[in-house]
Protein backbone atom coordinates (compact mmCIF):
# COMPACT_ATOMS: atom_id res chain seq x y z
CA UNK A 1 0.00 0.00 0.00
CA UNK A 2 1.28 3.30 -0.97
CA UNK A 3 2.36 5.72 2.12
CA UNK A 4 0.49 8.63 2.64
CA UNK A 5 1.91 12.18 2.04
CA UNK A 6 2.38 12.62 6.11
CA UNK A 7 3.68 8.88 6.20
CA UNK A 8 6.65 10.04 3.68
CA UNK A 9 7.72 13.23 5.36
CA UNK A 10 7.33 11.58 9.01
CA UNK A 11 9.93 9.20 6.87
CA UNK A 12 12.13 11.67 5.32
CA UNK A 13 12.31 13.88 8.88
CA UNK A 14 13.44 10.44 10.49
CA UNK A 15 16.14 9.94 8.26
CA UNK A 16 17.10 13.68 8.20
CA UNK A 17 17.13 13.50 12.14
CA UNK A 18 19.35 10.14 12.15
CA UNK A 19 21.98 11.76 9.51
CA UNK A 20 22.54 15.15 12.14
CA UNK A 21 22.62 12.45 15.13
CA UNK A 22 25.58 11.19 12.85
CA UNK A 23 27.21 14.56 12.19
CA UNK A 24 27.04 14.59 15.89
CA UNK A 25 28.64 11.71 16.53
CA UNK A 26 31.67 12.64 14.22
CA UNK A 27 31.99 15.87 16.06
CA UNK A 28 32.59 14.66 18.94
CA UNK A 29 35.04 12.29 18.01
CA UNK A 30 36.65 14.67 15.86
CA UNK A 31 36.54 17.23 19.82
CA UNK A 32 38.93 14.88 21.20
CA UNK A 33 36.39 12.03 21.37
CA UNK A 34 34.46 14.58 23.96
CA UNK A 35 33.05 11.72 26.34
CA UNK A 36 30.38 14.00 27.13
CA UNK A 37 29.00 14.73 23.76
CA UNK A 38 29.50 11.25 22.83
CA UNK A 39 27.44 9.66 25.27
CA UNK A 40 24.66 11.78 25.23
CA UNK A 41 24.14 10.38 21.68
CA UNK A 42 23.14 7.12 23.22
CA UNK A 43 20.61 5.11 24.84
CA UNK A 44 21.61 4.00 28.76
CA UNK A 45 22.19 0.42 27.48
CA UNK A 46 23.38 1.47 24.26
CA UNK A 47 26.29 -0.23 22.99
CA UNK A 48 30.05 1.05 21.04
CA UNK A 49 31.49 -1.83 19.31
CA UNK A 50 34.55 -2.11 16.98
CA UNK A 51 36.03 -5.88 17.00
CA UNK A 52 39.83 -5.28 18.19
CA UNK A 53 39.75 -1.85 19.93
CA UNK A 54 36.62 -2.12 22.14
CA UNK A 55 33.12 -3.50 23.36
CA UNK A 56 31.28 -1.21 25.37
CA UNK A 57 27.87 -1.45 27.04
CA UNK A 58 26.10 1.34 28.71
CA UNK A 59 26.92 4.96 28.75
CA UNK A 60 29.00 4.50 31.86
CA UNK A 61 31.86 2.27 29.80
CA UNK A 62 31.26 4.37 26.98
CA UNK A 63 32.00 7.14 28.68
CA UNK A 64 35.25 6.02 30.29
CA UNK A 65 36.53 4.26 27.12
CA UNK A 66 36.30 7.79 25.15
CA UNK A 67 37.91 9.19 27.92
CA UNK A 68 40.67 7.17 28.32
CA UNK A 69 41.12 7.69 24.74
CA UNK A 70 41.08 11.14 24.57
CA UNK A 71 43.80 10.99 27.54
CA UNK A 72 46.04 8.68 25.57
CA UNK A 73 47.31 10.65 23.18
CA UNK A 74 46.92 8.49 20.35
CA UNK A 75 44.10 9.76 18.46
CA UNK A 76 44.47 13.66 18.11
CA UNK A 77 43.67 15.89 15.49
CA UNK A 78 40.61 13.43 13.91
CA UNK A 79 38.63 13.82 10.87
CA UNK A 80 35.99 11.50 10.28
CA UNK A 81 34.10 11.83 6.48
CA UNK A 82 31.07 9.53 6.60
CA UNK A 83 29.19 9.21 3.10
CA UNK A 84 26.92 7.19 1.07
CA UNK A 85 23.92 6.30 4.25
CA UNK A 86 21.63 3.53 3.67
CA UNK A 87 18.90 4.32 5.81
CA UNK A 88 16.04 2.43 7.05
CA UNK A 89 13.45 3.20 9.42
CA UNK A 90 11.35 0.83 10.79
CA UNK A 91 8.39 2.91 13.08
CA UNK A 92 10.48 3.44 16.33
CA UNK A 93 13.75 1.46 15.40
CA UNK A 94 16.11 2.19 11.90
CA UNK A 95 19.48 1.05 11.00
CA UNK A 96 21.94 2.82 9.07
CA UNK A 97 24.97 1.79 6.72
CA UNK A 98 27.52 4.84 5.74
CA UNK A 99 31.18 4.26 4.47
CA UNK A 100 34.25 6.62 6.07
CA UNK A 101 37.66 7.72 5.81
CA UNK A 102 38.86 8.64 9.22
CA UNK A 103 42.37 11.12 9.30
CA UNK A 104 44.10 11.85 12.51
CA UNK A 105 47.34 12.53 14.28
CA UNK A 106 48.80 10.43 17.33
CA UNK A 107 51.93 9.53 19.12
CA UNK A 108 54.33 7.22 18.49
CA UNK A 109 55.42 4.92 20.86
CA UNK A 110 58.53 7.02 20.38
CA UNK A 111 57.32 10.32 21.32
CA UNK A 112 56.94 11.36 17.72
CA UNK A 113 54.14 12.36 15.82
CA UNK A 114 52.17 10.12 13.46
CA UNK A 115 50.07 10.31 10.44
CA UNK A 116 47.02 8.08 9.69
CA UNK A 117 44.24 6.81 8.10
CA UNK A 118 41.19 4.60 8.09
CA UNK A 119 38.83 3.50 5.82
CA UNK A 120 36.13 1.47 6.62
CA UNK A 121 32.19 1.51 7.29
CA UNK A 122 29.67 2.17 10.04
CA UNK A 123 26.56 -0.25 10.80
CA UNK A 124 24.64 1.50 13.20
CA UNK A 125 21.06 0.57 14.79
CA UNK A 126 18.72 3.34 16.29
CA UNK A 127 15.88 3.88 18.32
CA UNK A 128 13.52 6.88 19.17
CA UNK A 129 12.98 7.25 22.99
CA UNK A 130 10.72 10.33 23.61
CA UNK A 131 10.27 11.84 20.28
CA UNK A 132 14.47 11.75 19.66
CA UNK A 133 16.76 9.15 17.80
CA UNK A 134 19.63 7.81 19.62
CA UNK A 135 22.25 5.18 18.69
CA UNK A 136 21.21 1.72 20.14
CA UNK A 137 24.00 0.28 19.09
CA UNK A 138 27.21 1.84 16.95
CA UNK A 139 29.69 -0.21 14.99
CA UNK A 140 32.40 0.94 13.28
CA UNK A 141 34.17 -1.72 11.01
CA UNK A 142 37.40 -1.33 10.43
CA UNK A 143 39.13 -2.54 6.63
CA UNK A 144 42.15 -0.89 6.36
CA UNK A 145 44.60 1.30 8.50
CA UNK A 146 47.89 2.47 8.58
CA UNK A 147 50.29 4.95 9.46
CA UNK A 148 52.11 7.19 6.57
CA UNK A 149 54.48 9.38 6.31
CA UNK A 150 54.31 13.07 5.28
CA UNK A 151 56.75 14.52 2.90
CA UNK A 152 57.45 18.43 2.85
CA UNK A 153 56.17 19.93 -0.82
CA UNK A 154 59.02 21.28 -3.15
CA UNK A 155 56.81 24.51 -2.81
CA UNK A 156 57.60 25.26 1.13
Amino acid sequence: MAMTIEERLQRLEDIEEIRQLKARYCAGCDDDHNADTLTALFVEDGIWDTPGLAYCEGRDEIRNFMSNLAASGRIRNSAHMVMNPQIEVNGDTATGHWRFVMAYTGNAPDGSVQFHRIIGYYQDDFVRRDGKWYFQCLRPRVEESDAYSVEKSKFD
